[in-house]
Formats: C-alpha cells, structure tokens, sequence
C-alpha cells in the first residue's frame, strides 16, 4: 500500500518587510495557508512551518520537519522577495529532496497593476536568488512554476513530488537479498558499499536456511487464508491446492521476513532454493504479490533493480519487473518474459498455474500467469557505469494486446513494441548505453518522471 508523499513546507518571507508593512502579514499568513490547502487537495501530506525570514528559524523548521524519518521531500515557498543567504546553507545539508513551488497569489499583471499588487506577487525574484545559489553550491532541485489555481501547475507539482518520493524512497531503501548470487552475471552486480555510498540503498543478506526457519512458523490457518485471498485476485480454479499450500508457505515466510527486516524490497536467486536448505519450493508467486504491495523485487540477486522497483512503486507506479528475451525481427517486437515473476497491477487478469520447475531440487511452484493490460508503458533501467557511476534509462513502449499464448502455459510472458517503432534502432541504442537486462515495466508514460526522478538524484538520464 503506497501511503501519502509527506512534503514540509517552508514559506519564506523578508523580515524588512515586517518592519515596514506589518500590516500585509496576515496576507502572506494566508496565501501560505492556501497553498498548503492546493497541496493537500493534490494528495500530499503537508507539514507546513509559519512564515520564516531568517536564517536560524529556518534551520530549526527543517530540523523539527526532517527529524521525522517519514518526510520525503522540502519545497519553499516565496511569499515575496527572501534572500536566499538566510536559506540555502541550510536546504545544502539537508538530505531531504528539494521542490522551489513559482507561484503567486494573483493570476495577471497587466496595464491595471499598481504597486500594491505588485507588493503581494513578486516572490519570483526570490525563487531566482535561490536557486542560482543552490546550483552553485551544487544542490539538485526541481521546480513547479505557475499560477496556483493553475491545473497545469496542479499537475506539475504533482509530477514533481512523485518523482521526490521516489528518489526519497531509492536512498532510503533496505533491499532483503536471500541466498547466493547467479554465478557469472555481472550487469548488475554492484559492491554493497558501493551501493550505500552512491545511492543509499542498504542490503540485508539472509540465507535460505534462514528463510526455511521463518517458513516453519507459518501455520495452516495463514496459509488456508492467504489460498482465500489469492481466489480473489485470481483464477486458481485449476491450480493444485497442495502445491498452492507449499508455495504460499514459504511465501508468507519472505513475507515475515521483509516485515523483520524493515526491507521494502527483495531479490533472491532461484538456483539457491534446494531441499537441503529446508525449502519446498521457490516463491515466485510472493515476488508477484510483492510488487503488487508497492514494494521492490528483482530476480537473482539484482538489489540495484529491486531497490529501482521499489522506488518507482513508491511513487505510484504500477509496475512489474521484466527481461527482454527474444527479439521477433519480422514482427518487429520484442518478447519480454522472467521465469515465475509479474506484479498483478500490471495485468487484466491472472491464473494461477503449477510451473513445471527444473531448475533445483525442489517441488513444483505456482505462480502468475497474467494478461499484461495493453496500450502505452515505460521501460526504466538503472544502468551502473564506469567509476561507480550511475545512468536511469526510459523508453516509451507499446505493450500489445496478446498473449498468454499456448507456447508458454506456465511462464509470465507479453510482447512490446518500442515507441521508435523499430527494434533494431531500439536495442542497438539500449545496449550502446550499457543498459542491463533486468528492467521495470511502469503503465503509461512515466519517463518524465523518470527524468525528474533522475535529476533530484544527481544522475544522468538517457531516453531512447
């Protein structure tokens, strides 16, 4: 369940002026109250701090609002002109994602102006000496600019902060990573230090015998309930009832683990689970409930992906994780598929089937077998790079409407086509810039927000 983005909101004023116009406070009281009102109504969780002029009441409103491990983002507010001096050393340190909201009280400022209104709607000078000196100082930042009745702006801050919270939700992440690592697979392989230092992302190594003890607690009432609730999501009319028993087992398990671990995300490697670590089978189907959750998952150890699915589901996106697997040159798509795996969000609707498993030694698992919704989707990368470097990756894409097909009865499985229209153009591009091949699938088109996502992180974006 994706909760609310927590935004403080940080109305900045010029102490002169209340000094010489005391009377217009209660004016400026009120437009921050308005605006904080316009957020709330946009979904936003607002913690709003009274109108600050200087410097130490600035700091310690950012302190009290970042002491709570819940805020996901800051955005300040320019009630008119505030030097950005009083402000910006403080907005440098903070670890808090950053949004300057351009905005005014008045709608026009035409030939009937006067210095009055002038007086109340000129903030915009003050977002410009902050933001030159946040740039300076080398401060990501996104801006909203317009009018605050404006649906254009509406939509605009909105964007912004889900692209906050993702960004917030990807240096924040606890990944859990059960079992060894695919031998040889190297795309995304990541150092652990490397991953906190650059992205804050933490990983949790837990052993599938760890694993077996948490599955062994699981009583018969949990797993009876949890095959109730599964009917509800999806068709299990023709799945085993003994193999749907073991797999939501162990599921519930991953489950239980995740919930100690305080992770928002997990990967494992399926080659791991073998009889003699005490496990029945593989959880592939949690993986797909996982990621319907709102939380992150990735195959084979992937934390950087799963930490990425994690983040993107944070934001509200309805996702999945994938792989393109086989290119059709004549038909010019691209068949994307992983081995148990799909968030239910993305899918018209879903069986449950037994999969034919002979990958280690264990029992059969069931898993998802979904019919992708068609129509318009993004493909997001995160791609590591030379010298710990680190590059988001979008694509616009058209999931077509096909499928499930005879050929794979127990494999999640759908075809795409890339917005450029040619794939060969696509995956020439794709694997020019060091793409790997564990990606998210988002519904619709999010790679501006992507982009922004991108630019609060301090990294580099490609679309192709």
């Amino acid at each position: 369940m994706v909760r609310p983005t927590q935004i403080g909101l940080l109305p900045l004023y010029l102490e002169l002026y209340d000094e010489v116009r005391p009377e217009a406070r209660p004016d400026m009281e009120s437009f921050a109250a308005r605006v904080a009102s316009v957020l709330s109504g946009l979904g936003m969780e607002v913690k709003s701090a009274p109108v600050l002029t200087r410097h130490v009441a600035i700091q310690r409103e950012v302190q009290r609002m970042t002491d709570d491990a819940a805020l996901d983002a800051l955005a300040t507010l320019h009630l008119a002109y505030s030097p950005s001096l009083e402000a910006v050393e403080t907005l440098v340190a903070s670890d808090r994602p950053l949004l300057l909201l351009d905005t005014t009280p008045a709608p026009s400022f035409g030939v009937d102006a006067d210095a009055e209104r002038m007086f109340r709607n000129h903030g915009i000078h003050g977002v410009q000496d902050l933001s030159c000196m946040l740039r300076r100082r080398g401060k990501s930042y996104l801006l909203s600019v317009g009018h605050v009745d404006d649906a254009r702006f509406h939509d605009d801050v909105r964007l912004n902060c889900r692209a906050m919270r993702a960004s917030r939700a990807m240096n924040t992440m606890r990944v859990l990573s059960i079992g060894e690592a695919f031998g040889g697979m190297g795309d995304f392989s990541v150092d652990r230090h490397v991953l906190s230092a650059k992205l804050g992302v933490q990983v949790q190594h837990e052993t599938v015998d760890t694993l077996a003890e948490y599955a062994r607690e699981v009583n018969e009432e949990q797993i009876s309930q949890e095959a109730r609730d599964d009917g509800h999501r999806c068709d299990c009319s023709t799945v085993d009832a003994k193999a749907l028993a073991r797999t939501n087992r162990l599921g519930l398990a991953v489950r239980r683990m995740m919930a100690a671990s305080g992770a928002g995300a997990v990967t494992f490697n399926f080659a791991s689970f073998t009889r003699n670590h005490g496990v029945e089978t593989v959880p592939f189907l949690e993986a797909s409930k996982v990621m319907t959750r709102g939380q992150g998952y990735a195959g084979e150890n992937d934390v950087l992906t799963a930490a990425l699915v994690g983040a993107l589901a944070q934001a509200g996106c309805r996702l999945t994780f994938t792989e393109m697997f086989c290119p059709d040159w004549e038909g010019n798509t691209i068949f994307m598929s992983h081995m148990g795996e799909c968030g239910l969000d993305v899918a018209e609707n879903a069986a449950l089937v037994e999969k034919t498993y002979a990958f280690s030694d264990v029992s059969n698992p069931v898993i998802a077998v979904p019919k992708i919704k068609p129509g318009y989707a993004t493909l997001v990368n995160i791609a590591p790079g030379a010298h710990d470097s680190f590059m988001l990756i979008g694509a616009r894409v058209e999931v077509l409407d096909r499928g499930p097909v005879a050929g794979f009865p127990d494999v999640p499985h759908f075809w795409l086509r890339p917005a450029s229209g040619d794939i060969r153009e696509f995956l020439h591009a794709y694997s020019n810039i060091g793409g790997t091949h564990h990606l998210a699938l988002c519904l619709g088109d999010e790679t501006e927000l992507v982009q922004r996502m991108a630019t609060v992180m301090g990294l580099t974006y490609r679309e192709i």
